[in-house]
């Protein structure tokens, strides 16, 4: 815990050779992983993650430091590390520390530290036994458990004293199919801020191992996907991560505010489809990238970032928005202490539209449906992606015709959107991590159902 008294005598030492802001993120972690391989438990793991961040701002210069030794005597060594390096003309006097209160959107049931394994291990090995019924091909079932309870507290010069706690809960699911040749996987990775209760009562995980299991399954009786250009119609859910690592990471301040980002300077211009509204939200209660507050304290936000086509807001953190002249929008995220925040991204989804479901396929001709999508790769600076299709499906005559594997989504982020022609009633969302320069933070991508009218899409040869 981070007393009052101590935080700002570490502020003070911290600005004590110069500098316009100071900070301090101390966090206490336990943390839980567990790894089923069919029915054999492979590893089991617990352990804590303690230590602080002391960042130092002078305008737009940043320094920053991290211990693991949270005494007073640990934090004023840090704080007198970061101030060595600053030796700034300009120095601000540190307010006295408030506490600021908030209420808790995500209260976690059950806390991970009162759960025994054996509890875990009977939801695993429920889902690795589904996993294998649905077919003999499948030949490795895998569940990877991880749970974590995170205790934060952030002080900082300008007289923020804060403190929070989050609880988190994921489940890989992981199918392998296999005819003796080839190997074809499926997965599914959901989570939440909550704990065990989350697959005990809120979601029952041996659907999510069936459908892995189908989808490996699918796959490898699959042919490969003819490349060329064609309206490619993209399932929710998942699909969602085109558009957070082809769009936004783009409206991050991380690359916004370097000029690194194809979307700079275009706030209040069309960028996309008048039936694109896109939205980064970190207020959903308990969802998997949800907080009350971010990274530095500020209250988290509902953002709209594209409206109906629109480009509306960029994603801030502190020094973005120093660097902008733009106020946060409680974005600013970190891996842990050991990383100083930048802006990153929530829940991040684009909003339901107005057409139906089996329209957006009728009306395509013949094309791709991409039903799950799987990782890829992005410039934020161009905005050029590529992306795997996990579960594919030809369309012809605007009817599902027959499953494809090897498809590829090959284009530039804001061509994209400017070609999305439908926009489906009903939105899903799906789990992830995302990796940045602030580390690997949860997060959640989704979409409804959606249709990119000409789309690129990379094949391969049988």
């Amino acid at each position: 815990m981070l007393k009052k008294p101590i935080a700002q005598e570490v502020l003070a030492a911290a600005l004590q050779n110069g500098g316009t802001f100071a900070e301090i993120f101390l966090e206490d972690t336990l943390i839980n992983s567990l790894l089923l391989r069919n029915d054999t438990v492979e590893t089991v793991s617990s352990g804590r993650k303690h230590g602080a961040g002391i960042r130092l701002l002078c305008g737009t210069r940043c320094l920053y430091a991290y211990t693991n030794d949270t005494s007073r005597q640990g934090l004023l060594d840090c704080a007198a590390k970061v101030a060595a390096a600053a030796q700034w003309a300009q120095r601000a006097q540190p307010a006295a520390l408030e506490t600021v209160y908030f209420s808790d959107r995500h209260p976690a049931e059950q806390l991970p530290q009162g759960v025994e394994h054996v509890r875990r291990l009977r939801i695993m090995r429920d889902c690795t036994r589904v996993m294998r019924e649905q077919s003999p091909q499948i030949v490795r079932a895998q569940a990877a458990w991880n749970d974590s309870d995170q205790r934060v507290y952030i002080a900082n010069s300008e007289g923020l004293f804060v403190h929070d706690r989050r609880t988190r809960t994921r489940l890989g699911l992981l199918a392998i199919a296999s005819d003796g040749t080839e190997n074809q996987t499926g997965f599914e990775g959901p989570g939440a801020m909550r704990g065990i209760e989350l697959f005990e009562r809120k979601i029952d995980a041996t659907e999510r191992a069936k459908l892995a299991a189908r989808r490996a399954l699918t796959m490898l009786h699959a042919d490969s996907c003819p490349a060329g250009v064609m309206p490619v119609a993209m399932a929710g859910g998942f699909g969602g991560v085109v558009f957070h690592e082809a769009c936004g990471h783009s409206l991050e301040a991380t690359s916004v505010s370097r000029g690194q980002s194809e979307f700079c300077g275009k706030l209040g211009q069309k960028i996309a489809s008048e039936k694109v509204t896109a939205i980064d939200d970190g207020t959903i209660p308990f969802a998997w990238g949800s907080t009350n507050i971010d990274d530095e304290g500020t209250s988290t936000t509902k953002l709209v970032l594209i409206e109906n086509g629109i480009l509306k807001n960029y994603m801030v953190d502190k020094l973005g928005g120093l660097r902008m002249g733009m106020p946060s929008t409680g974005s600013g995220r970190r891996q842990d202490y050991s990383f100083a925040p930048t802006s990153r991204m929530r829940n991040t989804y684009i909003a339901p539209g107005t057409d139906e479901e089996d329209e957006i396929i009728s009306s395509m001709g013949d094309g791709l449906y991409a039903a799950s999508m799987g990782g890829g790769s992005v410039n934020p600076a161009t905005g050029e992606f590529n992306f795997a299709v996990e579960e594919g499906y030809l369309v012809k005559n605007g009817k599902i015709d027959k499953p494809v594997r090897g498809a590829s989504l090959i284009g530039r982020g804001s061509e994209v959107l400017m070609k999305i022609d439908r926009v489906s009633k009903r939105c899903t969302r799906a789990q992830g991590l995302c990796g940045s320069l602030s580390g690997s933070v949860p997060t959640e991508v989704g979409q409804p159902m959606l249709r990119i009218c000409s789309q690129t899409v990379g094949g391969r040869k049988a």
